[in-house]
């Protein structure tokens, strides 16, 4: 064992010859002023793999940014130059968003969900980001009784970040151990104290890739109308449940959501992941008709007597960025309406996430590691975009410092909000050339870190 490596070991954790060399990642995670590395943001993981990669001249395979990875849709990127070109740069967008852009959403959302949003209520954000941060902005404020939003984690840790900065309170509870039937009374034990507005989750979820099945979005739907709770979906892997074939226009399935059980829902749709447009800045949040015309007395009062719809759009995003990136919003129009003609199969495009996570999971789980989240209730959990990782004896924290010495990189689930050791693996950087590589440097993670038992009972994945 390295006598000279200062963090705390996990019992079986080895200390023969590895690809990097220990103290170049100790220096350089004791150089960035990282005291706990479990709690290292996804920034500090990537900064100290690209210094280690520069310093021992070992690839790293990087699996903590969850950036798409493949080129931009093509119709998008020739319909935005187009409206560039036609001198669109000059005008200001309307803050409700280019008409084009609010009618093909209202279209795509009946094409892949299946449910009716009127344009009006199809408003352009600068991606998913903007999207939640003016949305927390609203639901915080129509009621002022109602003060906390509350997360199904686990999540992206940045939407917490948001409430940070704006002063907003909230909850949060691991969806591990409460799927199925127990999802009801976990979530009513914090609806009953009256102080929540708003409810998020994404699905499929970032990082666990769980999906909530359409009868755990009715339990979800009914108590957000019972309780008068905003629900917050957010579909950035938008219809990325490779299991089901969710890539027909207005045909059965759809992807699941909230929308078919309850009034009070937004949907947050990216053009990121789907489209991998994630450098323009581009979404669309889509609330319901009713939510939209909704007047909350609290809102009414503090804004001129504006429903809600006119408060998320005409005051949140007026004053945080006066309107949406106007090239942007017809590369997202053409995108949408390609797909909702059946013209650009987008599902096709992103299912490569698919085929990695398969590939990287069998290459873990032949090596001793385990998926923390493995099940979707009884159905095993889809390859995505994400998907989580775990080494029996060793801690979050411990097992993303010791992956480091190997040249892999990835996120602890703490950050996420999770409460289960292991960490985030992302699929969007992964190339063919790695794998083979992974496949040496995890065999020799293994020799060098014996396990005398296959799962200790503190880390046996629990079914629901």
């Amino acid at each position: 064992m390295n006598k000279a490596c200062s963090y705390p070991q996990p019992p079986n954790l080895g200390g023969w010859e590895t690809p990097i060399k220990r103290e170049i990642i100790d220096g350089l995670i004791s150089e960035l002023g990282i005291k706990d590395f479990a709690k290292a943001t996804i920034r500090e993981v990537k900064q100290v793999a690209a210094k280690a990669e520069a310093a021992s001249g070992v690839e790293f395979i990087k699996m903590e940014m969850g950036i798409p990875g493949l080129p931009a849709a093509q119709v998008g990127v020739e319909h935005q130059v187009k409206a560039l070109q036609e001198g669109i740069a000059h005008s200001y967008p309307d803050i409700q968003g280019a008409p084009v852009l609010k009618q093909e959403a209202s279209r795509f959302v009946k094409a892949f969900i299946g449910i009716d949003i009127a344009p009006e209520g199809c408003v352009p954000v600068c991606g998913s980001m903007q999207g939640t941060f003016a949305s927390f902005l609203t639901c915080s404020q129509c009621n002022r009784q109602k003060d906390t939003v509350l997360f199904i984690d686990p999540g992206f840790p940045v939407q917490k970040m948001q409430l940070q900065v704006m002063g907003v309170k909230y909850e949060t509870f691991d969806v591990y151990d409460y799927r199925g039937e127990r999802l009801g009374p976990k979530l009513e034990s914090y609806l009953s104290k009256g102080n929540i507005c708003a409810i998020v989750y994404s699905n499929p979820n970032n990082p666990s890739w769980i999906c909530l099945n359409e009868a755990e979005l009715r339990t979800i739907g009914t108590l957000a109308t019972q309780y008068d709770v905003i629900v917050m979906e957010d579909l950035a892997y938008f219809a990325m449940d490779f299991r089901k074939d969710l890539s027909q226009p207005f045909a059965p399935p759809y992807q699941a959501t909230v929308a078919r059980y309850t009034d009070n829902y937004m949907l947050l749709i990216s053009g990121s992941k789907a489209f991998s447009y994630a450098g323009e800045r581009i979404g669309v949040t889509c609330i319901s008709n009713q939510l939209f015309h909704r007047h909350f007395d609290d809102l009414a009062q503090r804004y001129e007597g504006l429903p809600f719809g006119l408060v998320f759009s005409t005051r949140m995003l007026y004053a945080l960025s006066s309107g949406t990136s106007h090239s942007a919003q017809f590369a997202m129009a053409a995108m949408l309406k390609a797909a909702s003609d059946g013209t650009y199969d987008f599902r096709r495009e992103v299912s490569v996430y698919g085929e990695r996570a398969h590939k990287l999971k069998e290459i873990f789980l032949r090596h001793g590691f385990y998926v923390v989240y493995d099940k979707d209730l009884d159905e095993p959990i889809a390859d995505g975009f994400y998907f989580t990782i775990g080494y029996p004896g060793m801690t979050s924290g411990q097992l993303a410092r010791e992956l480091m010495y190997y040249g892999v990189s990835a996120i602890c689930l703490i950050t996420t909000g999770s409460h289960q050791e292991g960490l985030r693996v992302c699929t969007s950087f992964i190339n063919d050339n790695q794998y083979a590589p992974l496949d040496e440097r995890m065999a020799t993670f293994e020799e060098n870190n014996p396990s005398t038992h296959p799962l200790p009972l503190n880390l046996l994945p629990r079914r629901s």
